[in-house]
């Protein structure tokens, strides 16, 4: 069904993009835009991208479905330029001609990515150096070039950084950087790994990713290796007799907010042998809850993880007093994931962790089940609340 309405969405974004013009059977040098639908590579957990191509071509078109939230329907485009070979007639997406040397990457997540293609080298700018957790952008801090934030970006530092692409994202809408990066002449695509709620849908996104370098076969190499680890370790922990109950975050201001069971903490704790504590129905949109209703639900878990920045359990009980005498935090059931947090506050659990599903999943096992997985390593992303 989902590789159904892909199909369907892409269908139409190929027909809107073709609107008014004259379908021949040539077209121009790339021929038509209908003819670009013969599946190069689709996502077999992730939902939101798709790499196509047409007959005899080496090019390829690289497609994002809803790149931000609230985009149903929205998709953006990359033609890789391959061989000489033309965009396609009616083609109104970005066009980066042969493979990126040098990649902007607005999300650390992308620069994972790289790193797990063996490509991070290939990073010529980033967006909030301090917050970066991969060892060789901060041991490269003096050649890549810090381009700050949509609302604030350095145009001419990233311009002195000489990028191929810039690989950046929306959120509630399209980012403010296009029009500019349009205006310089310089090619982006959207990565959407964030709107993914599969833990391996957020993994996949490297596919893409590893296309625009020009090593799609070496990416998805990489990536087929992490579903094999992912389910393994999920069908060991699907096998527990007893599933303990969890519940997960704190206030954010004076918002307590909780995902869906379906989502991607959700999908992990399930697939870690455990239950999601969630209040109410099981639709797939978040909810805040107030104090009263969280105290609530924190009384009734066996397990309370992703505690926001805090690494004790003095810093846990100064933003929430009231908390002391649930059971959890005084039997010593609360962890967080922010072992990997360096000292600008970035996380590398939102870091690298996108590419490691599989080692955030036996964290979670080994905590939730001491001993099933045999004799406990020492915890990777998380950390004890003590």
């Amino acid at each position: 069904m989902k590789n159904m309405f892909k199909k369907i969405i892409f269908f139409l974004a190929v027909n809107a993009a073709v609107a008014g013009a004259v379908i021949s059977c040539t077209g121009g040098e790339g021929g038509n835009l209908s003819q670009w639908c013969e599946d190069v590579y689709e996502p077999e957990y992730a939902g939101g991208f798709k790499i196509s191509t047409a007959d005899g071509k080496k090019s390829v078109i690289i497609t994002t479905f809803t790149p931000w939230q609230g985009a149903a329907g929205e998709t953006r485009s990359l033609f890789m330029a391959r061989n000489g070979e033309k965009p396609p007639k009616g083609f109104k997406g970005q066009v980066l001609e042969g493979d990126a040397e040098r990649i902007v990457c607005l999300s650390s997540s992308y620069i994972a990515m790289l790193d797990a293609l063996g490509e991070v080298d290939r990073v010529a700018g980033v967006s909030g150096m301090d917050f970066i957790s991969n060892p060789y952008i901060q041991a490269n801090r003096d050649r890549i070039a810090d381009v700050g934030y949509e609302g604030n970006a350095d145009y001419e530092r990233l311009l002195a950084s000489a990028p191929d692409i810039v690989l950046l994202y929306g959120i509630t809408g399209a980012s403010g950087m296009e029009a500019k990066l349009k205006e310089l002449r310089i090619p982006f695509m959207y990565i959407g790994e964030y709107m993914e709620e599969s833990p391996l849908g957020k993994a996949e996104w490297c596919v893409p990713v590893a296309e625009i370098i020009g090593c799609r076969e070496r990416g998805i190499e990489i990536f087929n290796r992490i579903p094999k680890r992912y389910d393994s370790l999920k069908a060991i922990a699907a096998r527990v007799p007893e599933r303990p109950k969890v519940m997960v975050n704190i206030p954010y201001g004076d918002a307590w907010i909780m995902s869906p069971p379906r989502s991607y903490i959700g999908r992990l704790i399930t697939d870690a042998g455990a239950d999601y504590i969630y209040p109410g129905d099981t639709t797939e949109i978040s909810r805040t809850i107030d104090i009263e209703e969280a105290y609530k639900l924190v009384n009734e878990c066996d397990y309370w993880i992703n505690t926001g920045r805090v690494t004790s359990k003095a810093a846990l009980l100064a933003e929430l007093p009231k908390f002391a005498d649930v059971p959890c935090l005084k039997e010593g059931r609360v962890y967080n994931n922010n072992l990997r947090i360096n000292r600008y506050g970035g996380d590398d659990f939102w870091e690298s962790g996108i590419m490691h599903p599989d080692i955030i999943l036996e964290d979670l096992i080994n905590i939730f089940h001491p001993g099933l997985l045999g004799e406990p390593k020492p915890l990777y992303y998380y950390r004890k609340i003590e």
